[in-house]
């Protein structure tokens, strides 16, 4: 078996789990434009191996995407009070893909009022991620003199 240059003689990388335990997952690299092919050689605790790769991002890409793969998300909610009706939010940072479903659920009734700033949470460690969601845009409220241009 080929082992990455960089941890083939490295003792503290090498996976005590013998060549039979090991197996090859692909993925496809969204890590930077390049979109590699990533072969993955691990057994069911560890990655022994990342091939594939054009940059570091793509070799750090493949491991996380074996062990613990994470989406970010982004998606519209209610806003009331603006010249709009729905406000565009997104994860602060990745979260776990199994949980990618039942966290859109949660933001599906949710409701804000003007004013709302880019950057602003809107929920603070949804469903208990650790992860934060918050706005990407800013919306002033609307005032009086605009209320019929909103309904």
């Amino acid at each position: 078996m080929t082992r990455h240059p960089d941890r083939a003689d490295d003792p503290d990388r090498r996976s005590p789990a013998s060549d039979s335990d090991v197996s090859t997952h692909v993925y496809l690299c969204t890590g930077c434009p390049l979109g590699c092919r990533l072969e993955v050689d691990a057994t069911e605790e560890d990655v022994v191996e990342v091939r594939g790769f054009n940059c570091r991002k793509g070799e750090r890409y493949g491991e996380q995407e074996h062990l613990d793969p994470r989406r970010p998300l982004s998606t519209t909610i209610w806003i009331e009070g603006a010249t709009i009706r729905r406000v565009p939010v997104r994860t602060a940072e990745p979260i776990p893909r199994d949980q990618v479903r039942a966290v859109a659920e949660a933001l599906r009734g949710l409701r804000v009022t003007a004013p709302v700033r880019r950057g602003d949470v809107v929920v603070a460690d949804i469903l208990g991620t650790g992860i934060d969601v918050i706005v990407t845009r800013d919306l002033p409220a609307v005032s009086p003199h605009n209320q019929l241009a909103a309904g």
